[in-house]
């Protein structure tokens, strides 16, 4: 029996079960070999602890057992919650994630990407900061990407997007329904991608509902997010509700009214867009729109998995639900504004 902490080797299977070492390594691997024998050295394996070295195992499959995961952004604090549950899925099917953020950059999310490649990552979960960049497809050759929330330029393995026109036409409708027709939009992705679906899906809800909208970009981490928030609510003609385009850059808006004496939601219905756990929390609890943040994370690794074991490809497409809380109503402090 090996000593407590030291790591089993092939060899010693090999000399308990009487096999050679590369039969043993073989019956592990369940390749040329009767089922009997490798139910016997596995079963050998579990009594002494054996556990491959992940070197070796990385160098006899190809494969390293890790799963890159890039994010967009974690001062969001859905990216954050979504990264632990895509980990935490993985762990289940035997793999690990290296987690890193691309902190809203695109230059430098296209070169951790680069990183993650050479580090033989078995694939890549990305949530992309710009989606349309050309080595996306130079990437997707060497390795196998998944995306989360928009498809990649020239990506053929797979990608879990939502359905923004649905979640778009949820906020704009719920607000339109209580009376709001001028509206601030906040987003963290106009000023790099202005083409993406929900930013140009809200121009045209804007005009098909009769609202005038404000669309201006914030980042999602606390004190910008605030600070774009302020340069919307401190105008003589602000909105009477704000859109943000994540519950992240809401919490700024509630932040920022607050600041200037604005009573939430008296004053300003505010709405978010990912139904964070925490949005519960602040006073009132915020209205926002549900994408079953487990369910994406299930997703993603189904179809990164699927990527790595070169099954087909896939695309899922996540519907959105609203979730109405007290931070949405008619107002009743003072006139509006239009």
């Amino acid at each position: 029996m090996p000593k407590p902490g030291r790591r089993v080797t092939i060899r010693e299977l090999a000399r308990v079960t009487g096999l050679s070492p590369a039969a043993v390594s073989y019956a592990l691997r369940g390749v040329h070999t009767s089922a009997e024998t490798q139910k016997r050295v596995r079963a050998a394996a579990d009594e002494l602890g054996y556990r491959a070295h992940p070197i070796a195992r990385a160098l006899a499959s190809g494969r390293t057992g890790m799963v890159g995961l890039l994010c967009g952004s974690l001062a969001d604090f859905w990216q954050q919650e979504l990264a632990v549950g895509i980990g935490r899925a993985l762990l289940e099917e035997g793999r690990y994630a290296i987690v890193l953020d691309a902190a809203d950059d695109p230059g430098r999310e296209l070169e951790l990407a680069g990183r993650l490649r050479e580090q033989r990552v078995d694939g890549l979960i990305v949530q992309p900061v710009d989606p349309s960049a050309p080595a996306w497809a130079e990437l997707a050759e060497a390795l196998p990407v998944v995306s989360v929330g928009d498809a990649l330029a020239g990506n053929p393995h797979g990608e879990v997007v939502f359905d923004n026109r649905a979640g778009v036409t949820l906020a704009l409708e719920h607000l339109h329904g209580l009376g709001h027709r001028r509206i601030g939009v906040l987003t963290s992705t106009l000023e790099r991608t202005p083409d993406r679906p929900a930013d140009v899906h809200v121009r045209a809800e804007a005009r098909r509902l009769g609202l005038e909208v404000e669309v201006a970009v914030a980042r999602s981490a606390l004190p910008e997010a605030t600070a774009a928030a302020r340069g919307l609510l401190v105008r003589r003609d602000r909105p009477s509700a704000v859109f943000c385009f994540s519950d992240s850059i809401a919490y700024g808006v509630y932040l920022a009214a607050g600041e200037l004496g604005l009573s939430v939601p008296d004053e300003l219905s505010v709405c978010g867009y990912d139904a964070h756990a925490l949005s519960v929390l602040p006073t009132p609890p915020l209205t926002t729109v549900d994408w079953d943040l487990p369910g994406v994370a299930a997703d993603a690794v189904s179809l990164v998995l699927a990527a790595v074991e070169e099954r087909s490809p896939g695309r899922i497409v996540r519907s959105p639900v609203l979730c109405p809380r007290e931070s949405t109503s008619r107002i009743l402090g003072r006139a509006h504004p239009y």
